[in-house]
This record gives C-alpha cells, structure tokens and sequence, in this order.
C-alpha cells in the first residue's frame, strides 16, 4: 500500500500518518511538498495552509497533489478533527482529481465523534468547545453545510447503515459515487465503526479519496500490506544519541495543553519559562530580545529541560498565533543545537522551528499515545538531528506531555558529557 496523505499543518500530517509507520511502513512527512521529492510508502505532506484564504488553499493543495501523486497510490486527505481550517475548499479542489470523498473525521481514541454529520468532542457539540469558539464564533459546525458552501453535492451514511449489513452497505457506495454525488458523510462513534469503513472503501475500484483525521487514518494503517520494498528507513542505531537537555515548546494556548503543561512540571521537575507576547510581536528589535534569548541559553548550557512557552495577554488575536511561534522559534534557534530531544505541541510551532533550524522532512518512527508522533529528521541542514516529538495543540490526555518527555528521556543517555575547560575561555 502507498498513500499519499496532504494536512493543512505539521502536526496534523504527523498524527495521520504516525499510524503507517506504527504498522510497519516507511513513512516520511514533508514540509516542503512542492519542491521535496520524498520517496517512502507514505508521504505526509504539510501544505501549511490553515491559515490562508480558501481560494490560495485550495491551489497550495492542489498544487501539492500534482508534485507528489504517483501510479496506484491512494490519497488521504487529512482535516482537523474539530474542522478547522480550510478543509472543506480544499476537498472540493481534489474531488474532481481524486473521485468520490468519503469524508469521516471522527477520532473516537480522542474524544472526537460523528453523530447526524456534526461532531461532538467527548459527547459534547463541537459549537461548545473552547477551540470552536475561539476561531469561529457563532459559525455552526456542521459538516455538510461546509462541503456544500464549498460547492460539493453530498449525501450521509448513518450508522445504522455502516453497521449493517456489508454487502449491501458495499453496493450503496458503488451507487452514490455513480449517482454524481461528489461526498459522502460517514458518522463513526467508535474504532470499529471507522474499521468497517476502511475495510470496505480499502478494496473498492471506484475511484474515490478518503477525508479524515488520524482516526480513519489509523484503522487503514491497519490493514496495510507492509511486504513493499524497495525503501530505506533510518536505523535507530545509526542516529546520534543525545546527551543534551530536552527542549519543550508550547504554542497553544487550549485548556487541554495547560493541563499537560501543569502536569509536566509537577512530574517531570522541568524548568519553565513563558514568553511575553509583546517580545514576540517586536522581536529582535524589542530591548529585551537579547535578554531572553541568553535566559534560553542559560538554562539549556546548565543541562535543564525547559518548557518555553508564549504567553497570553488582553491584545492576544488567534490569527498571530503564526507570527508567534515564527519568533519563538528565532529566540531558540542560536541555541538548537544543544537541545539533544524537542517536543513541539501545535502545528504552527512545530513548523516554525523545524524550517528555522533547517529540517524539512521527518522519518516518523513510533506513536507515543494516540496522535503524538515520535521522529527522527531525515536531513538537516545544521547536521543536527535529535529526536522529536510533535502534538496539536488541543490533542492527548493530560499525560500526553510527560509521556513525550519520558520517551525522549528514556531514548538517549541524559548524562553530561565531559568537557574540558580551556584556560581563558570559561
């Protein structure tokens, strides 16, 4: 099996396609898919268009496709699980390349479920949920309504009729992709429900695409035939172990994120610093840019795991949170290379960081708990390659934080290494 997955931000292709590599194939993610000409049974590429217009998502998307799309590949559309973004432009631009959108975003491993084609986040509507509101105000989430904004004629599959009987179920699909009908909706409460669906669409001829999260992701993975070689993975041998501090960068600012940055602190002792929001959106000429990034250094030269995070404040707008994480990443950069493991929790930060140090692409290696990723670079153009973990930001268990750090922690020798002191230079 190949795939081809596009996301709209890192760590979104990362949680999609972490189920691949779990199940055996090489799996690549991809920040620059225009131009990188990755080859692995996977390639997740990030299009980063979360925060474009629809009209110039939809090309970056397409555009995508036609870089990357090869033979008897099939194509995953990865969207938010919480509908963020521009996803549904970005559906409507592939159906006419890719063929009937089976569209199912339901993550039941992490509270995210379709009921009647609107979502509901740990049994609640997604309209309630703190993510919802802070991006879309009073806009409804609903799945259809946004597929035919978009300009896609759709029709549901409930689940009384993905329970029943398979057969009838298979030949149901058949007729709604020769009907002209261009999406069909799938609600799924659990993993079996989305099993069932990637079982049945997995085997079919007719030429369609699957529009999901990492939870229909996942349940495809685990049908892969993984016999296809012809790859080369990145040893874990062969990757240098780190001796180096741990490096935590916090972007999100969602209450399931407070949580596991609370929990980190009180179980894994981690130092913590957070970065007013006014040094950011001045950076390097704000008059205590340079006092920061020394703070930064300090901590990580005394071999202290830091957990380094943007603040808030009352002039805080969602739309910076780019902009943000863009100047973080310039205050660790002069300091990347003692970080021996990072973790970077929202897709935005991940990106920011990753392509300020000079890594274009991961080899996805392990899933830590569901939807954080563990990888290894596959180049980097400073020679430094630590291992890292990547977690969207409203993503995971409150654990899910400490339990990136102790897999980072548990990988590499955290002893000091000896250094010599020079006369005159300490």
């Amino acid at each position: 099996m190949r795939i081809l997955i596009i996301a709209d931000d890192l760590s979104g292709a990362a949680d999609c396609a972490i189920g691949f590599a779990s199940a055996g194939l090489q799996t690549v993610v991809t920040l620059e898919p225009l131009s990188d000409k990755a080859d692995a049974q996977v390639i997740a590429a990030d299009t980063d268009t979360r925060r474009l217009t629809p009209t110039q998502a939809a090309e970056r998307t397409v555009a995508a496709y036609k870089a990357l799309h090869q033979p008897g590949q099939r194509l995953y559309k990865k969207i938010d699980s919480t509908l963020r973004g521009n996803w549904a432009a970005e559906v409507a631009a592939l159906q006419p390349l890719a063929g009937l959108a089976i569209v199912a975003p339901a993550f039941p491993a992490t509270g995210r479920t379709l009921c009647g084609g609107r979502v509901l986040v740990d049994g609640q509507p997604l309209e309630t949920a703190d993510t919802w509101k802070l991006e879309n105000a009073d806009r409804p989430a609903d799945v259809e309504a946004m597929l035919i904004a978009a300009g896609l004629s759709t029709a549901k599959l409930d689940l009384d009729a993905l329970r029943g009987d398979q057969k009838a179920l298979a030949q149901h699909i058949v007729e709604v992709a020769r009907s002209g009908t261009q999406a069909l909706i799938v609600d799924a409460q659990t993993e079996h429900d989305l099993l069932t669906l990637a079982r049945l669409t997995v085997s079919m001829d007719q030429p369609l695409f699957w529009i999901g999260s990492g939870g229909l992701a996942r349940e495809i993975a685990s049908l892969a035939d993984v016999s296809d070689v012809g790859f080369t993975a990145i040893e874990h041998d062969a990757v240098e172990k780190n001796q180096a501090p741990i490096l935590i960068l916090v972007g999100s600012l969602s209450g399931v994120c407070e949580r596991q940055c609370a929990l980190l602190k009180e179980r894994g002792g981690v130092s913590e610093l957070v970065v007013p929001p006014e040094i950011l959106r001045q950076g390097t000429t704000h008059v205590d840019w340079a006092l920061w990034q020394s703070r930064i250094g300090e901590q990580l030269d005394g071999w202290s795991d830091l957990l380094l995070r943007i603040g808030r404040d009352e002039a805080f707008d969602p739309q910076e949170g780019a902009q943000l994480s863009t100047l973080l990443a310039a205050l660790v950069k002069p300091h990347f290379t003692k970080v021996g493991g990072l973790i970077a929790t929202g897709g935005e930060t991940a990106r920011a960081i990753l392509t300020t140090v000079g890594i274009d692409s991961l080899q996805l290696l392990t899933e830590i708990e569901a939807g954080v990723a563990f990888a290894r670079p596959t180049i980097s153009r400073q020679g430094h390659r630590p291992g890292i973990v990547t977690k969207a930001g409203a993503f995971g268990t409150d654990h899910a934080l400490y339990a990136a750090w102790q897999h980072l922690s548990d990988s590499a020798d955290r002893s000091p290494p000896q250094r010599t002191r020079i006369q005159g230079l300490e």
